[in-house]
């Protein structure tokens, strides 16, 4: 007999066993972002909704305009061909052709267009927004020169035959506004995706309904009072989702707790404003016109609006060549020639009585300036 054998251990199995999360977000951002910019660009507009808010606004913000014609004779006729020329395939009129324009550089850092001619080749059958993604620019015969190849859907390359319809336009160094926003967008989804998956944890109130026998015969009828509590509460909850109330009666020992009801959520508000704050600074525009109320006293102030006049005024620099280009080629194709040029509205981001207060302040001024030439 030995009386130091080697007692076996019996194998344990682990008494924390870790789950893996189910993930109902599904948005991976590439390492590499620029053979897919485009794609990635659009996942956020859909994804973050104010980002798409702030490039909208931007575009509404721009305003309107007017072509003048250096020839008065062609003002009316011009004025019709920019009001109905066709855009694409549902749109009409020169400004929508802007916005979509304006709406590509915004996102994508540049934008393309094309002055489509009829059959004839004599006149202009109507504008076409291209798709970015799909030209490629390189220098012509001289510097200045453009060569554009469009890729196919099937991988094969195009060169264009002509080049002089084709309208072109990118931000200074091609980078879109939009660049950067991809790693704080990450975030902010991880965040909400967190959000939701606590709020299904916690925020779907579900109870817990503990029965405590009290003596020697209810533990004999444990079982059955159980069932029955448990048949009777969930015929309560049921008839909730129809509109009707039940009253929960019991006798006995019985315990009714809402489960996680001692926990508390994590407050995101701070960590979701400073991304929120980094990603409207890259559309430079005040955060109460998206919605954002962070201050209860927030304005408009003098220097905000000239920071977003500013900007505005270089968006409007852009697009005035792409105009002129348009206006003038339907000038050309009527067999006349003639100059144009863009008269753009007036921003108006200050507030109507402090409008009214600087004309009055003019008007005094120039008032006084009269008095002043009369009295020399």
């Amino acid at each position: 007999m030995k009386f130091f054998k080697k007692k076996s251990v019996p194998e344990t199995s682990p008494e924390i066993v870790t789950t893996q999360r189910n993930s109902t977000f599904n948005m991976k951002f590439p390492d590499i972002i620029e053979p897919v910019e485009k794609e990635l660009y659009d996942r956020i507009r859909n994804v973050v909704p104010v980002v798409d808010a702030g490039i909208m606004k931007i575009i509404r913000l721009t305003g309107g305009f007017r072509v003048i014609c250096s020839d008065e004779n062609l003002q009316p006729e011009l004025d019709y061909f920019l009001e109905n020329v066709p855009v694409g395939l549902g749109g009409k009129s020169v400004n929508v052709f802007v916005d979509n324009f304006l709406d590509s550089i915004l996102t994508y850092g540049s934008a393309v267009g094309e002055i489509v001619p009829d059959e004839t080749g004599k006149s202009i059958a109507g504008l076409w927004n291209g798709d970015i993604s799909r030209v490629r620019i390189s220098a012509g015969n001289d510097p200045f020169s453009r060569k554009y190849t469009v890729i196919n859907y099937d991988g094969k390359e195009k060169t264009v035959t002509h080049p002089e319809r084709i309208i072109y336009t990118e931000l200074t160094g091609k980078r879109p506004i939009l660049r950067g926003v991809p790693a704080l967008a990450g975030i902010l989804m991880r965040i909400y995706e967190c959000i939701g998956q606590n709020f299904d944890r916690a925020g779907n109130v579900r109870y817990a309904v503990t029965y405590r026998p009290s003596n020697e015969n209810d533990y004999t009828y444990a079982r059955e009072r159980a069932v029955q509590i448990a048949r009777e509460w969930s015929d309560a909850m049921k008839s909730s989702s129809y509109g009707q109330v039940k009253d929960f009666v019991s006798v006995g020992d019985v315990d009714i707790k809402v489960i996680g009801a001692e926990n508390q959520l994590f407050d995101t508000n701070v960590p979701v404003r400073q991304l929120l704050e980094q990603i409207i600074s890259k559309l430079s525009i005040p955060p109460f016109l998206l919605g954002l109320n962070w201050s209860s006293t927030e304005r408009m102030s003098s220097q905000q609006a000239d920071i977003l006049t500013s900007e505005l005024e270089y968006y409007r620099r852009l697009l005035t060549p792409v105009i002129c280009q348009v206006a003038e080629a339907f000038i050309y194709s009527t067999g006349n020639s003639a100059m144009c040029r863009v008269e753009w509205d007036n921003i108006n981001l200050q507030d109507e009585s402090e409008l009214a207060v600087a004309r009055l302040h003019n008007a005094q001024a120039m008032e006084i300036e009269k008095r002043l030439e009369n009295m020399d």
